[in-house]
């Protein structure tokens, strides 16, 4: 019996959202079948004007429809959201090359 193949990301965020999208899925904040609609729209949209790699450009998309997501199930407000990010690109900007960013 063959095991299924390990998936590979090209960036470690984009493990984390994945990994992130299928823990909300499991703990029964939306169906599965209703991300993949959702998110296959978004793809439909980012990729309306250009062909799209499957790196970044796809899971900006996929970001984008978890944000939706969160904030539409009261998980994560927008402003909490940016604060967040925001938190991290200062943490990234501050952090020597080479060593590992993280938030205070």
């Amino acid at each position: 019996m063959s095991e299924a193949p390990t998936p590979v990301f090209e960036a470690p965020w984009h493990a984390q959202v994945f990994a992130l999208t299928v823990h909300l899925n499991e703990t029964g904040h939306f169906l599965w079948s209703e991300w993949a609609e959702r998110f296959g729209a978004t793809l439909a949209r980012h990729g309306a004007d250009r062909s799209l790699n499957g790196g970044d450009d796809y899971f900006v998309a996929w970001l984008e429809t978890l944000e939706g997501y969160l904030a539409e199930g009261g998980l994560a407000a927008p402003a909490q959201v940016e604060n967040l990010r925001a938190a991290w690109e200062q943490a990234y900007l501050d952090t020597p090359h080479g060593a590992v960013v993280s938030l205070d």
